[in-house]
């Protein structure tokens, strides 16, 4: 890869991995966050969902954009909108403030979704996309294992409040690298007006090419296991097995370790074997790891190394499903890479928001339940790839 790839990869890591962060250093202090201001752990968890729902929906807006006005300014007016929403989360005084602020949040987040990957698209394709996808995949998996034990650091010399400030400062930092070292990758002639005849055309497009869904809601699905263990695993490790927050950050970061070292081998496995048969193995294991652990959870075998054990073999498999989904899904529409960006990230959101909907009532704060509902996730995804891309192997 040419030192200037990986250098904009690097760069585009680091702003993604923003969104994560605002996320994971946050699940510490979900505890701290419902006594504080008087709720219960449903209504703390709301301040995800809120995040979770508009940074979906939200991709639709920088998608399009990115292609009117070029990759940088969406980025610029998002990563604007975070800045000020995440001071407004610091200040909440209520859960509904918060809840809004959180919202506000995911608005601006979205466009660190959405961009990057259509820059991706500007710059590479094919397998080289994956190695820029999976170098990206570093600094984002790297997130779930430090963002958790930064937020049990803050709160141990100040409290929920005080990861928001952190935030701000990371959002400002990300503000200066747009603007000072991120440079633009569509040029003018390349753009297209924000219309929405073509707007219609290329949805219509997108979402009849059975390919390109597919592979959205193998992503989909293959997200929304993350958002349930994101949204249940505080709860799960604190009271079911009794860690602190330090010791919940530490088993969240082992359970990253699989998804990071795994995406690593995204792109040298696809160029080798090609992009369809990892997809195709990487989601049967995934699929078929996560119903094993369920079984054995429900058997009684729910210790916390086995749980985490099989978390890390799910998420290793998974850790090759998304960059590669990714890529496959956006390499067939390079002119419309935005909205196909955007259109493909707010189905794979909705999807996880709904998943997390579905499964709640379900939830009983056990290991059983939320690795019953990842194993459900998996098999999902599974079923996407046998209907809608029934070319490829799936094993």
């Amino acid at each position: 890869m040419r030192d200037p790839l990986f250098r904009m990869a690097v760069v585009l890591g680091v702003l993604s991995a923003v969104g994560p962060f605002a996320i994971d250093m946050y699940l510490p202090a979900l505890p701290q966050v419902a006594a504080d201001l008087g709720t219960t752990e449903a209504g703390a968890a709301l301040t995800l969902t809120s995040y979770f729902i508009v940074f979906g929906i939200a991709q639709m807006i920088y998608g399009p954009m990115a292609d009117a006005l070029g990759r940088k300014t969406p980025l610029v007016v998002g990563v604007a909108i975070f800045t000020v929403a995440t001071v407004a989360a610091a200040l909440a005084p209520t859960l509904g403030w918060l809840i809004a602020a959180r919202a506000m949040q995911g608005l601006g987040a979205a466009t660190l979704m959405a961009v990057p990957r259509a820059v991706i698209r500007d710059v590479a394709t094919g397998p080289q996309a994956a190695k820029v996808m999976s170098t990206i995949m570093i600094v984002i998996a790297v997130s779930p294992m430090l963002a958790p034990l930064t937020g049990s650091v803050i709160m141990a010399w100040g409290g929920w409040r005080e990861i928001f400030a952190v935030l701000a400062v990371a959002a400002l930092v990300s503000l200066a690298l747009i603007l000072f070292v991120l440079p633009e990758t569509l040029a003018p002639e390349h753009r297209r007006p924000v219309s929405l005849r073509p707007m219609l055309s290329g949805a219509r497009r997108l979402l009849t090419d059975r390919r390109f869904m597919g592979l959205t809601m193998i992503g989909g699905f293959g997200m929304a296991s993350f958002f349930v263990f994101l949204s249940s695993a505080s709860f799960v490790y604190t009271r079911q097995y009794g860690l602190s927050p330090t010791g919940f950050s530490l088993a969240f970061a082992v359970n990253a370790v699989g998804f990071f070292a795994a995406s690593q081998f995204a792109g040298p496995m696809a160029q080798r074997h090609g992009m369809e048969r990892v997809i195709s193995l990487a989601i049967t294991g995934f699929a078929g790891i996560m119903i094993a652990l369920a079984a054995v959870v429900w058997l009684g075998l729910d210790a916390l190394p086995v749980v985490m054990a099989g978390l890390f073999l799910g998420n290793a498999c998974l850790g090759l499903v998304m960059p590669t989904a990714m890529v496959m899904s956006l390499d067939p529409h390079p002119d419309i890479a935005g909205l196909a960006s955007s259109l493909g990230g707010t189905f794979q959101m909705l999807t996880g928001g709904l998943m997390i909907a579905l499964t709640g009532p379900f939830m009983n704060n056990s290991a059983a339940s939320m690795v019953t509902a990842i194993a459900l996730c998996a098999a999902l995804a599974w079923a996407a790839a046998a209907a809608s891309l029934p070319r490829l192997r799936l094993a």
